[in-house]
């Protein structure tokens, strides 16, 4: 059977992010993709014009309607926006024998607010604790920790700090550094860099969903975290080589850029 991987996510209605970016990339990786909607967004190259969150009652149902009858090899958590919506996910998730990667998502790439303040204890507490791999970058590290980094050092203390709250495993996105595109993942012990060439294209919408989709079709594959990640790193950066312009402002990562190869 083919692989399953469930997404729950936020709309994107533009097409760069959130379900969709999430959906494609599965199609892409050679898994099956289904979705449970958290939120419709209004949204475009140039930013977040509105958000409607859903009823936390229509997520439970989306989530077990899925779950029960078609059931998953991994789950993915992307925009939740409030502390509700947080804690169903993690209760859900939880009850779920599939492992779960969790892109704690807060600002989209705009710098339009995705996630309630009032719901950074929610994830901390809730959701990082039930992450088989956490992928924050580097601003949503400060969001939740506090911790600022300014080099490649300062991701072993970012790392640290988000490993406290629970998840097997992080993965601290390095992509606001200068330099080489650099990531850290750790559990803890074992540490591996993750090193890419750094591509100057600016249309860079929806890579975070894009690569915690890509780890979450691995580890539904069967593949060990370090793997998952591994592979998840190849395919997004050429997706952002491949990244096009789209509207006017920031176009989306080419999620079927090995298609055309």
């Amino acid at each position: 059977m083919i692989p399953r991987v469930l997404t729950v996510a936020g709309s994107d209605s533009g097409g760069g992010a959130g379900i969709q970016a999430d959906l494609k990339t599965m199609l892409a990786l050679g898994v099956h993709g289904m979705s449970v909607i958290t939120a419709v967004t209004a949204q475009n190259s140039l930013g977040v014009q509105g958000a409607w969150e859903l009823p936390a009652a229509a997520v439970r149902a989306q989530y077990r309607s899925v779950v029960d009858d078609i059931g998953v090899q991994a789950v993915k958590t992307g925009m939740l926006g409030s502390a509700e919506l947080v804690e169903t996910v993690a209760e859900l998730i939880s009850g779920t024998d599939a492992p779960a990667v969790v892109d704690p998502v807060g600002v989209s790439k705009h710098g339009d607010p995705l996630l309630a303040a009032s719901a950074l204890d929610s994830v901390r507490t809730k959701l990082l604790p039930v992450a088989t791999v956490a992928t924050p970058n580097l601003d949503e590290v400060a969001q939740l920790t506090g911790v600022r980094v300014e080099s490649e050092e300062g991701m072993r203390r970012a790392a640290a700090a988000v490993l406290a709250y629970g998840p097997r495993w992080v993965l601290i996105k390095g992509g606001h550094l200068t330099g080489d595109a650099v990531d850290l993942l750790t559990d803890g012990s074992a540490e591996h860099w993750l090193r890419a060439p750094r591509h100057t294209n600016r249309h860079t919408h929806g890579t975070g969903c894009t690569l915690a989709s890509a780890i979450a079709s691995g580890l539904a594959k069967g593949r060990c975290v370090p793997e998952a990640v591994t592979a998840a790193k190849e395919y997004v950066t050429g997706a952002i080589a491949a990244g096009f312009a789209l509207g006017a402002g920031i176009g989306p990562v080419d999620h079927g850029w090995r298609f055309r190869a």
